[in-house]
């Protein structure tokens, strides 16, 4: 078995997994390089909360590779795994996922306290965040005086806040009004690149598809969206449609590839959260999580 390319800090090749028999992801390859933000958008049920999952660590792909940095993800126990998301990862889901006891700073400190970082530094790394997230004045408040978009960045901030390798985003602008997602998605991607943050982000919305465009072209960036992001990939069934498969070590690129093909439809249904896509497990759940 041997590690993935030096540029791609994430790596997986023929990804499988399956829900009570029915697929949700059919032999999907994708790499990620460091720093760059990468799209994964498609259909409900398509897969992408699946491979957001498996990707980051919370699901074990029932066939496939996954390799961050020189580590074999798919090899490791839960407990590994569970310390890889802690320690190097960030998430953040269509709903924040706020403990409601807890103020915004609170919040957005818990991973690095759960860490092991001290009350002080957590604080002010947290209070950081959220003053560049536009959430400052919201440091001292519970998660029900604010608003939806108000939590969201609360959320994004405590994905942040630890300095992780990779952020895994599963449709984050997904309970937003149209001119909150463009907010939203752009002070996560601007926040990302300013701390050269490697991003993996999940969406059904068209609105935040798109590509970047040239630096310095604001009527060109105000016509094709906010996303900025570096590539788009395509999720139909369960394989990237379209997409480029990474080269095996040591081998050459090829098209779709062996591991996109086949026929069968997207499972997981009866996983499913309110979004309709979350297909994979309900990764939103416990404090631990929260971090990755």
């Amino acid at each position: 078995m041997a590690a993935p390319p030096d540029n791609d800090v994430l790596w997986a090749r023929g990804l499988h997994y399956s829900y009570g028999g029915s697929p949700a992801l059919q032999g999907v390859s994708i790499g990620v390089r460091a720093g760059e933000i990468v799209s994964v958008t498609g259909p409900r049920g398509s897969g992408k909360t699946t491979l957001l999952s498996c990707l980051s660590g919370q699901l074990t792909p029932h066939d496939g590779e996954i390799w961050f940095n020189s580590v074999p993800v798919h090899t490791l126990s839960r407990t590994s795994r569970e310390r890889l998301r802690r320690d190097r990862f960030g998430w953040v889901g269509s709903e924040p996922q706020l403990i409601p006891e807890l103020t915004a700073w609170e919040n957005a400190a818990l991973p690095m306290l759960l860490c092991g970082a001290g009350s002080r530094a957590a604080r002010k790394a947290a209070v950081e965040w959220l003053e560049r997230l536009d959430v400052g004045d919201c440091a001292r408040k519970r998660p029900s005086a604010l608003r939806q978009s108000q939590r969201q960045r609360v959320a994004i901030a405590r994905a942040l806040a630890p300095a992780p390798a990779i952020v895994f985003a599963d449709e984050p602008t997904a309970p937003l009004h149209q001119a909150e997602r463009a907010q939203v998605l752009r002070t996560l991607t601007t926040a990302a690149r300013t701390h050269d943050i490697t991003v993996v982000l999940t969406t059904h919305d068209p609105a935040v598809m798109l590509p970047k465009v040239t630096p310095g072209d604001p009527e060109a960036a105000d016509a094709v969206g906010p996303t900025l992001a570096d590539r788009n990939l395509t999720l139909v069934d369960g394989r990237l449609d379209g997409g480029l498969v990474p080269p095996a070590p040591g081998g050459t690129t090829t098209g779709d590839g062996d591991d996109n093909g086949g026929d069968g439809e997207a499972g997981g249904k009866g996983m499913a959260t309110g979004d309709g896509d979350s297909d994979g497990e309900d990764s939103k759940g416990a404090a631990c999580s929260l971090s990755v």
